[in-house]
């Protein structure tokens, strides 16, 4: 018998520790959630763990010891025993520990995963240290190299997507084609609908390019042009604050199966992105385009330019004269230039102004225009106020193209116009129709250095590089020489883009601008929204507003 009174001592520890043992597995049982530790040899079967390197002797934190190689059923989550058998071998390593400063204890040899660890010998090591408070322990560290994160409090239930996740980066190799991969996801199966989603994706790309495409191709397109654009507008507005313990991906594949009820709502179809800000408009009534600042388009799609078109969606008010159907006319050439969705819109401020005939017929001539036009469209017909509902719908779209029939007039009355009200808040570039349609062949820029020009010029070397439109860069002349300030900006930016484009300097003025567009030909006028105080506005004009009133050509106006 072992007369040791350290060893005695450390009896009724284990005998203490053992008993605590059955009453978490009693509390695991009433609450649900698990206090078993996890097994290496699962978590490598379903994260598909390979490769491995040798850290060393470490000192790693005791609580990041989740699971055992071999012994997990022997201990708890926290690593009391629970096999009254191991008492005496549990002793002896209490005993030779001496005290909480773990003299005389050897390193354990662990695996580690993510961050966490798996013991593979010193089970007992480490439930002493557990029982005795200590913070970390002496281990000797091999590490397995995975994709997959895990943290000290997984529970066995989040393997199961943890092992989805797996599967999804295994066939995809989004891990190896990407910088950095997050698609975690809380709930079990979406995985599967992702991957459901890349074969269609893969599906239209075989189609469009006539030969075969990989797995992993898809997934690499499916990433970049449709789900990290999702994810950048969900991040900019901060949508998740409504969603707490969901992630990202989670709120992506809820869209992707709601999508269809919110494209029948809407009456249009819709990208994952625009599906987010349908939900922020349902989730808060100031949630609308209104709300975004300026340069929010132009940052949101910073990166993307160089890569898909900027116009991927085209929003269309048309009513019931014949004048305000000049802007489809206007839009289906922009569609065809960047094979965009033109997406109707039809409003009316009470239902029994408008019949089924009547809503039938504008359909049918909607629809039979994009037939013969060659370009995807649809016409969505809403009842409310028509200024609130184009800036609705403007935040699910890329352009507004509308006819500007009744341009705002001068002084206080301007404050009034329905045209200025959504201007001053739509988010996106709005292509004013005020006379003739155009090919977009030659723009006009007008540039003053003012944030909403930069967003103009943004545009503009867009359809430089894109269309290959002739460009010409207006600068207002100064006497402090902030004109050459201007100019040189927009050289630098162009320079950067690789685009060219010609400048010239005069007195601004609405007069100035129309006469340079009319001596160079121009078909476009492009320029920032309105600037300044609302005050200065009322007593020396807009220059929007008259550009509006007096220039004959279509003129894009950016915020």
């Amino acid at each position: 018998m072992n007369m040791n009174p350290e060893y005695h001592s450390a009896i009724q520890d284990f005998q203490s520790a053992h008993l605590r043992a059955k009453l978490q597995g009693v509390l695991a049982r009433i609450t649900g959630r698990s206090n078993e530790l996890l097994s290496y040899e699962d978590i490598a079967r379903k994260l598909k763990l390979q490769g491995r390197s040798d850290k060393g002797i470490q000192s790693i934190p005791v609580d990041a010891i989740i699971g055992s190689v071999g012994r997990y059923t022997d201990f708890t989550r926290t690593f009391l025993p629970c096999r009254a058998e191991d008492q005496e071998r549990w002793a002896n390593v209490k005993a030779v520990a001496l005290d909480g400063s773990g003299v005389g204890l050897q390193p354990v040899e662990v695996y580690k995963v993510s961050e966490v660890y798996f013991v593979m010998d010193g089970n007992h090591r480490v439930s002493i240290a557990r029982q005795e408070g200590w913070k970390v322990i002496e281990a000797h560290v091999i590490e397995i190299q995975t994709d997959i994160a895990l943290t000290p409090d997984v529970q066995p239930d989040e393997l199961i997507i943890k092992a989805e996740y797996a599967d999804f980066l295994a066939q995809t190799e989004l891990n190896k084609t990407q910088e950095y991969i997050d698609l975690r996801i809380t709930i079990p199966g979406g995985y599967q609908k992702l991957l459901d989603e890349i074969c269609i994706c893969r599906c239209q790309m075989e189609k469009e390019g006539q030969k075969e495409c990989s797995l992993q191709d898809a997934a690499g397109n499916w990433y970049r042009d449709i789900y990290l654009p999702f994810a950048e507008a969900v991040r900019e507005r901060g949508m998740m604050r409504w969603f707490p313990d969901r992630t990202i991906t989670d709120l992506y594949v809820w869209m992707s199966e709601h999508r269809d009820e919110l494209e029948k709502e809407l009456g249009w179809s819709i990208r994952p992105e625009a599906a987010a800000e349908v939900v922020i408009q349902k989730k808060s009534r100031r949630a609308t385009s209104a709300e975004a600042k300026v340069g929010s388009w132009r940052k949101a799609r910073l990166l993307n330019r160089y890569s898909e078109h900027l116009f991927r969606d085209i929003l269309v008010p048309v009513g019931d004269d014949p004048e305000s159907w000049q802007a489809l006319e206007q839009a289906i050439r922009v569609a065809r230039r960047e094979n965009a969705n033109i997406q109707g819109l039809h409003t009316v401020e009470r239902q029994a102004a408008f019949s089924e005939a009547e809503a039938a017929a504008l359909q049918s001539r909607f629809n039979q225009i994009c037939e013969r036009e060659n370009v995807r469209g649809a016409l969505a017909i809403e009842i409310g106020e028509p200024t609130q509902k184009i800036l609705e719908r403007s935040a699910l779209t890329d352009l507004v193209v509308m006819k500007i029939a009744y341009p705002p007039s001068s002084g206080i009355k301007a404050l009034g116009s329905n045209i200025r009200t959504l201007l001053a808040r739509c988010s996106r570039p709005v292509l004013g129709v005020t006379d003739r349609v155009s090919p977009i062949d030659h723009a006009l820029l007008a540039f003053d250095g003012s944030p909403k020009s930069k967003e103009a010029l943004f545009v503009a070397a867009y359809l430089v590089e894109q269309w290959k439109t002739r460009l010409t860069i207006f600068v207002g002349s100064t006497n402090n020489g902030s004109n050459e300030t201007m100019q040189d900006f927009a050289q630098s930016y162009l320079e950067f883009n690789e685009v060219e484009a010609g400048f010239i300097t005069k007195q601004y003025s609405p007069e100035s601008m129309r006469e340079t567009a009319k001596e160079i030909n121009a078909d476009l006028v492009i320029m920032g929204s309105y600037g300044g105080s609302i005050l200065r506005e009322m007593t020396s004009g807009s220059s929007v507003n008259r550009m509006l009133r007096e220039l004959q050509l279509p003129i894009l106006i950016c915020r």
